[in-house]
């Protein structure tokens, strides 16, 4: 019996001095001390990754949102095949007006030369007074 009352008295004995032993209290502290700035760190980024996770899940349920109306555009969208022929067949006519009015342009240059060519032909002709623009006409022939 003497070992039961030996570890009951010793037990009662540590609970006492876990209270009064100020050597155990200040390694406490020292080891609170440098455990807390750790695990605060721990706790501020548990919380940060925490509040990322919610900003990502509302991003990506933004985006899932977004592209459920992007395919409901894609399963719905109009048949565009006729429209796009029809601006390619545009395009070709214009295409051919062009070439017409820049062939017409690129005529009348050409007749607006012949005709500086005539004037300057001509104008030496018309400042002697003896002749008429009939006789010029008449001695040349047709003015081409």
């Amino acid at each position: 019996m003497d070992d039961t009352e030996s570890t009951t008295t010793s037990a009662d004995e540590n609970t006492g001095n876990l209270c009064d032993n100020p050597t155990r209290d200040t390694l406490a502290e020292g080891l609170l001390g440098l455990l807390k700035p750790t695990v605060d760190q721990l706790d501020d980024r548990v919380r940060a990754t925490r509040i990322a996770q919610l900003e990502l899940k509302q991003q990506i349920e933004s985006l899932n949102e977004k592209l459920e109306r992007v395919r409901d555009a894609l399963v719905n969208h109009p048949n565009l095949d006729p429209y796009v022929k029809k601006l390619i067949a545009c395009k070709h006519k214009v295409t051919v007006v062009l070439n017409v009015l820049q062939a017409s342009q690129d005529r009348l240059n050409e007749i607006r030369q012949m005709i500086n060519k005539n004037k300057a032909v001509l104008q030496p002709e018309q400042s002697e007074p003896e002749q008429s623009t009939s006789s010029i006409i008449s001695s040349q022939g047709s003015i081409n």
